[in-house]
Formats: C-alpha cells, sequence, structure tokens
C-alpha cells in the first residue's frame, strides 16, 4: 500500500517562511512528485512539480521565485520550501506521486497524501 504523509503546515504571519515534507511509503522510485493546494472554494491548483527522469521542474507562476521543490531520494521525501509568504497562499496542501510523467496541470496522479493546511495572516 501507498502512503504519503505530509507535514509542516501551520501558521505564520505574511513574510515569513514553511518547509512542507511529504514522506512516501510502499514504493521507492516516483517519476514524479508535486504539491498542489485548494483553498475554500477555489479549485485546487498545481503549484510545483518535479519530473524525477528528468530533473525539471514547473512552478505556478504566483510563487515562483517563493517557492523551492526539492526531493531527497534517500529518505523518500519531496519538500516545498516556502519563503515570503502571502495571504493568498492560505490553503491546503496536497503532495502527490506517480511513476509515470505527470504535470502539474494534470489532477489525475495516482497517490495523494492527506493535506497539511498552511494560513498565512497579514
Amino acid at each position: 500500500q501507498v502512503l504519503l504523509v505530509e507535514s509542516g503546515g501551520g501558521s505564520v504571519q505574511a513574510g515569513g517562511s514553511l518547509r512542507l515534507s511529504c514522506v512516501v511509503f510502499g514504493y521507492s522510485y516516483s517519476y514524479s512528485m508535486g504539491w498542489f493546494r485548494q483553498a475554500p472554494g477555489k479549485e485546487r491548483e498545481g503549484v510545483a512539480c518535479i519530473n524525477t527522469g528528468g530533473g525539471s521542474t514547473y512552478y505556478a507562476d504566483s510563487v515562483k521565485g517563493r517557492f523551492t521543490i526539492s526531493q531527497d531520494n534517500a529518505k523518500n521525501t519531496l519538500y516545498l520550501q516556502m519563503n515570503s509568504l502571502k495571504p493568498e497562499d492560505t490553503a491546503m496542501y496536497y503532495c502527490a506521486a506517480d511513476t509515470r510523467p505527470r504535470s502539474c496541470y494534470d489532477g489525475r496522479w495516482s497517490y495523494w497524501g492527506q493535506g497539511t493546511q498552511v494560513t498565512v495572516s497579514s
């Protein structure tokens, strides 16, 4: 059974930083991994994604220059470093993984975590 477990969410003031972590249990190779978020009343959006196969990364325009996605293959862990946080970054953040190529525009990822809440106050 594949399980993704996120952690690192919390409440911060605008301008602060958080680092989200996502540990993958059940298999050791993900071709694609990513972070998505969903705010109340809004659709889920891809925030940052990485393809292990090619090393390419994608960032939503709204987070470019502020968020950094990275992974530690030895620990089977995905990270999202979030700096200069804004109130509009408030959302539930989800980790996703797939053994096939996936993009941040594609919601059909095979595996999803339970989410971790990020709240940014002004």
